[in-house]
């Protein structure tokens, strides 16, 4: 398969860290958004939205939304909770991240990781809802090792992504123990390097 992707993104990661989990062999095609490169005929073409990560299978059937492709690679295995309703648990989690999350923690890198803006020049709203969605990740993983029980699932994956990078779009992590406890253990799961 070949994955259509910014390694800067964290949905793009996303995919690409199940890949590596699973074993399954692909091609990274690297897309640059900034330069509008998925805003070409031919990306449309493959997905009409103009979004990363997109992957193509062998068969030129196409997939895109970081959330569905993972969910659909990882549907013969353990990161997917075997339990009907812990399921569904972790599904909670990788829609409330899409609407909750994503927007504010990496909405935020955005502004200044790709456009080089000050944290100063940062939405006062974006940030208190960012740091609201960190709040609600603390309260889960102190009660639980990751977000839906013991062990990982894709509901830590999709959430890591940006979490790991969070100040780098100005958020600071110091009163989040159990958020930095789990960026910790869900990357050692994963066999990633700790992010800087």
């Amino acid at each position: 398969m070949k994955i259509y992707g910014d390694l800067n993104s964290g949905n793009c990661l996303k995919v690409k860290w199940v890949c590596d989990r699973l074993a399954l062999p692909y091609e990274w095609i690297p897309v640059d958004i900034l330069k509008r490169e998925s805003r070409t005929p031919q990306f449309l073409k493959l997905n009409g939205a103009g979004q990363v990560p997109t992957v193509e299978f062998d068969d030129g059937r196409t997939l895109a939304q970081s959330n569905a492709i993972i969910r659909y690679l990882a549907r013969d295995d353990d990161l997917i909770p075997a339990d009907a309703f812990a399921a569904a648990k972790m599904d909670e989690w990788l829609f409330w991240e899409q609407f909750s999350h994503e927007p504010y923690i990496a909405g935020c890198r955005f502004q200044m990781v790709y456009l080089g803006k000050p944290a100063s020049d940062l939405d006062p709203d974006k940030i208190k809802r960012g740091y609201a969605a960190l709040a609600r990740m603390e309260h889960q993983l102190a009660l639980t090792r990751f977000l839906v029980g013991d062990t990982l699932s894709l509901a830590d994956v999709a959430l890591l992504a940006y979490t790991r990078l969070a100040h780098e779009g100005g958020f600071h992590l110091d009163g989040y123990a159990a958020v930095r406890r789990w960026i910790g253990e869900a990357e050692k799961v994963l066999g990633l390097p700790p992010a800087h």
